[in-house]
This record gives C-alpha cells, sequence and structure tokens, in this order.
C-alpha cells in the first residue's frame, strides 16, 4: 500500500470515528423521548426535600416527568443534551438561553424515589442543591 493509501484510510477512519461521536452527542429535543432513566417513574405529587443547611421541602406536580431535570428552570424552553442514561440514572446538560443553564443528576432508587444533584445559572445567579424526590400520589392530593 501506498502512502498516500494510508493516509486517505486513516483520515476516512477519523472521520467515522467524529461521525459516531457526534450522534452519540446529539442534542435531545425537549419535546422528544423521555431518557431511559425516566421511563421507570411515576407523574404525579412529588415532595422534594433539599440537603444541607438551610435545605427546603416543596412539593411538585410532575406531569412530564423530565421537569426533575430541570428544577431551577421550571416552564422555561430547553435545549437538553443527555450526557448519560441507564436504567438506574440520568445525566443532562441543558441550556435555557437567558434563563440560564443547568446540568442535573438523577438517580433512581425505586419509580417513586430519585436522588438529584443540579448546579448551574438561573436569574443571573449560580446554585447548585441535592435533593431526594419521593412520590407522595396523585397531583392536588
Amino acid at each position: 500500500m501506498t502512502m498516500d493509501r494510508l493516509r486517505a484510510m486513516g483520515a476516512a477512519i477519523a472521520l467515522l470515528a467524529v461521525t459516531d461521536t457526534a450522534a452519540m452527542a446529539a442534542p435531545a429535543a425537549s419535546g422528544g423521548a423521555a431518557p431511559v432513566a425516566l421511563r421507570a417513574l411515576e407523574t404525579g405529587e412529588w415532595e422534594l426535600r433539599g440537603r444541607g443547611d438551610g435545605a427546603e421541602t416543596r412539593k411538585l406536580c410532575v406531569t412530564d416527568l423530565r421537569q426533575l431535570l430541570q428544577l431551577r428552570h421550571g416552564q422555561a424552553l430547553c435545549r437538553s443534551f443527555t450526557i448519560s442514561d441507564n436504567a438506574h440514572g440520568v445525566t443532562v446538560s441543558y441550556d435555557c438561553a437567558a434563563a440560564g443553564n443547568g446540568r442535573t443528576d438523577l438517580r433512581v432508587e425505586t419509580a417513586r424515589l430519585v436522588q438529584i444533584q443540579s448546579q448551574g445559572v438561573a436569574d443571573g445567579a449560580p446554585f447548585a442543591f441535592a435533593a431526594e424526590g419521593r412520590r407522595i400520589g396523585a397531583c392536588g392530593s
């Protein structure tokens, strides 16, 4: 094989590797299918208990399980990128344009219990929190 052919083959292999990597890192549209980790969870009323000093507890009616991935950005329209996803957890990075951005790690313990860690920027200020989410019933109960 000539040196030119070897270089051409190497370039082709490199191009395939880049194409495969880009496909794996493609953004998941906000309206797309839920990550695998969320499919085992149940919608309804969730109680979120913060961890650490001054942590708060709040209730949230979850009609779309992806709400658990951008808790500090509520209903903001955000573009999300799934970093990792399996039956036991999901890591998502998201960008909400002027509303800010974040990264959330959600670990599934049961269909009604999750651990959430999130950090980013909301309303022009940084945030970071850890919380336990527990489904407590149907919304409005």
